[in-house]
């Protein structure tokens, strides 16, 4: 039987539909099966629910510190996009293979799979670590519970590759994330008697005004890094809900917020002076309606990502890509989760164009792939050298 390509199997994973809200586990069977047939256990970790499971495999000697490539198996939604193809069945086009989570980022599990027969076949002194994790897209939660059993067994790779994309360029660093529930609690009047009631959604605009005045300062006078697309942290209001009808004084709203801060500063510092001000603004709620009140929930988070650039794991994977440059993004990954629990070298470094994410016809190129291919055939060769 001919070895599948990157791209045969990328149309192999195209073809589970798995966004964040469904289980995981079809895929991750046929990972399994896929790895063991050329005579590679793999372990799962499952959530809570027994429905999504990270996978971790092992090629080559596990009592040595290797490489890990690292991916995450769930997609965003496809809800209300307009395709010109089916999402969920690659189409090559001009040279394009789309396909939800074809880019974002099922190419580079593709690449990592096809390079399986090839590392099995090497006499690998390293091991290379094969990390497929869930929930990634929903705040890179799914991946702690892997992380917590290879803190567990005391598993410290020497180094970890992100596949997310990066145009196979190499990333060395990211924002970290808070995102934000607000939820308000007025009191509700027919519109006529308005100063009688507590008008939650003017109190939601209130904090959506702080947020707006807190990205401006950030923007204007915080702290600044040359490295990053965007350089300096950043504040976003993406989603309002509020009212009933006009002749309602509405009595709850909510507001989704959003703190990408530089891997440096201090977001717990920023969602708590949004909490200082929403504790200014239920002061004068409760004079009017004492049940009044205004919860801020942090829903999702994940830590920055600041890797040296003269660390090991930096120079290694410029070399392999033929770059003497390297930057950082605005988009988050589990990079940070590597770094911060186990305290792993880690670079982002994968096919594909961010810029394709998320969108209705995303795509990868075949390029791209062609090109990851190439760069995980060069892991091999270090996996394989003399220690």
């Amino acid at each position: 039987m001919p070895t599948p390509s990157s791209r045969d199997i990328l149309a192999e994973l195209v073809a589970f539909d798995t966004t964040s809200r469904n289980s995981n586990l079809a895929l991750i069977d046929h990972v399994q099966a896929y790895l063991s047939s050329h005579g590679v256990e793999s372990r799962l970790v499952t959530d809570a629910t027994g429905q999504k499971a990270n996978l971790w495999a092992t090629i080559g000697p596990a009592d040595r510190a290797g490489v890990v490539l690292s991916g995450h198996t769930d997609t965003v939604p496809v809800d209300d996009q307009d395709w010109a193809s089916d999402p969920f069945a690659l189409d090559a086009r001009d040279g394009r293979l789309y396909g939800r989570g074809a880019c974002d980022m099922k190419g580079f599990l593709a690449c990592a799979l096809a390079a399986v027969p090839a590392l099995v076949a090497r006499d690998l002194t390293r091991p290379v670590h094969l990390a497929f994790s869930y929930d990634e897209e929903v705040g890179c939660v799914g991946v702690v519970g892997l992380l917590e059993m290879l803190q567990a067994e005391n598993i410290r790779p020497a180094m970890c590759i992100v596949g997310e994309p990066t145009l196979m360029e190499v990333v060395i660093g990211h924002k970290a994330k808070r995102s934000m529930r607000v939820t308000v609690r007025g009191r509700g009047c027919h519109s006529s008697l308005a100063p009688q009631g507590v008008n939650a959604v003017d109190y939601a605009a209130r904090l959506v005004v702080r947020m707006q005045d807190i990205a401006a300062r950030l923007a204007s006078t915080g702290d600044r890094d040359a490295d990053c697309d965007i350089t300096h942290s950043t504040a976003h209001t993406g989603v309002i809900r509020g009212g009933t009808a006009l002749n309602i004084v509405p009595d709850s709203c909510s507001i989704d917020c959003e703190f990408r801060v530089l891997p440096h500063e201090d977001a717990d510092a920023l969602v708590q002076e949004l909490r200082d001000y929403a504790s200014e603004l239920e002061a004068g709620m409760q004079k009017i309606a004492p049940e009044a009140g205004i919860e801020i929930e942090v829903f999702a988070q994940f830590p920055g990502l600041d890797t040296d650039p003269d660390a090991d794991v930096v120079t290694l994977i410029k070399r392999m890509t033929g770059t003497n440059g390297h930057s950082k993004v605005a988009f988050g990954t589990e990079g940070g989760r590597f770094d911060q629990m186990l305290g792993v070298p880690t670079v982002i470094c994968g096919p594909g164009s961010i810029g394709q994410a998320h969108k209705p016809d995303e795509y990868i190129d075949q390029s791209q792939l062609d090109a990851c291919d190439a760069f995980l055939a060069k892991i091999a060769d270090w996996a394989a050298q003399p220690t």
